[in-house]
């Protein structure tokens, strides 16, 4: 894509955020039905893809890289995940699990989406983030928008100044581990009621993990390593 097309396609995208935003920060009780054809919208797909390639990161199953991708044909790419959704053939694939080390001597769990999958992700996100951040208390800083850890503690410091008593900190023991999917989507369901969104989300809820050449079909937990997996907790 030339620079042109890139501005136009990330302008008309923020423009249909921004919507979303608005209108669902005028109504909290709404829910939306109407947004699948969104996801597969060109701008949406192509903004969806910018991301992806900015991003980086490796390869998942298919090995298929960013590099990869550039050379099969952007174009045509878009083109079929564009008619694999319209149709409903999209299914994603198992993601390529990683280990990566913690601070403390021991290893996270990462889960790595296929290039492709990582598309259709963040073109989801793209549609449906806007939503729930209309949602969102202004105190919540994880997995947001423009916002980050170095944010909260500035926040935290502040208010310690201001005759702040004690800081408490707390963490889920293996929190995406253990999301229950059906209550998560009870969660998704709140806001958006388009069964094909929600059949999305819950696609790759169940898609699987590959290690070993081996798959585990995922029945609890979500993979840390994707595109919209940190989404998933709806953390407000």
């Amino acid at each position: 894509m030339n620079v042109n097309k890139t501005n136009n396609t990330k302008e008309k995208v923020q423009q249909l955020q921004r919507k979303l935003y608005q209108s669902a920060k005028m109504n909290s009780g709404r829910r939306y039905h109407a947004l699948y054809d969104k996801v597969y919208g060109k701008d949406v797909l192509y903004q969806g893809w910018q991301q992806v390639r900015e991003n980086k990161g490796s390869a998942g199953i298919d090995k298929q890289t960013i590099e990869d991708i550039e050379f099969y044909g952007l174009e045509k790419l878009i083109a079929e995940i564009q008619e694999d959704l319209m149709q409903g053939k999209y299914k994603p694939q198992p993601v390529r699990r990683v280990y990566i080390p913690k601070a403390n001597g021991k290893e996270r769990p990462l889960g790595i989406p296929a290039i492709k999958d990582r598309i259709v992700q963040t073109a989801t996100k793209i549609v449906i983030e806007p939503i729930f951040e209309a949602d969102f208390k202004d105190c919540s800083y994880g997995f947001r928008p423009k916002r980050n850890a170095h944010q909260a503690l500035e926040n935290i410091r502040k208010a310690c100044n201001n005759k702040g008593m004690y800081v408490l900190e707390a963490d889920i023991k293996g929190n995406f581990n253990h999301i229950n999917h059906k209550k998560l989507i009870m969660l998704v369901e709140k806001r958006i009621s388009d069964r094909r969104v929600v059949k999305l989300i819950r696609k790759w809820l169940e898609a699987g993990v590959m290690e070993n050449g081996e798959v585990e079909t995922s029945y609890i937990g979500s993979p840390q390593g994707g595109v919209i997996s940190p989404f998933h907790t709806l953390r407000r």
